[in-house]
């Protein structure tokens, strides 16, 4: 059965949730520490990252009062893995427009 995708594009379509994916990328961050990189209030932040949640993208794991903030790299597998039919998609069509572009060359 395919998974629903759609929670996972939806927390994707918006380019500051793809920025704190960046972010989260490169390490583990609270919720503050990701305010820290945005001009928007800690409760803006805080949407967005239940948003990333809600589409499986982070886990979010509690540690004393703090909320620890990861990024959950294997859901983005079915993603890509529904983007990649795109790719052949569009190999198959530049190789027929490479050899078109081929044939009416005149060679030098």
């Amino acid at each position: 059965m395919t998974p629903d995708l759609q929670p996972a594009f939806r927390a994707l379509a918006d380019p500051t949730r793809r920025d704190i994916l960046r972010l989260l990328g490169d390490r583990d961050m609270t919720i503050a520490e990701v305010s820290d990189q945005f001009d928007m209030t800690r409760a803006a932040v805080k949407k967005h990252l239940v948003m990333l949640s809600d589409g499986g993208l982070i886990t979010v794991r509690a540690e004393g009062r703090e909320r620890i903030n990861s990024l959950n790299a294997q859901a983005l597998r079915p993603v890509m893995d529904w983007l990649g039919w795109f790719d052949r998609f569009w190999d198959t069509r530049l190789d027929a427009l490479k050899s078109v572009i081929e044939q009416e060359t005149p060679d030098d």
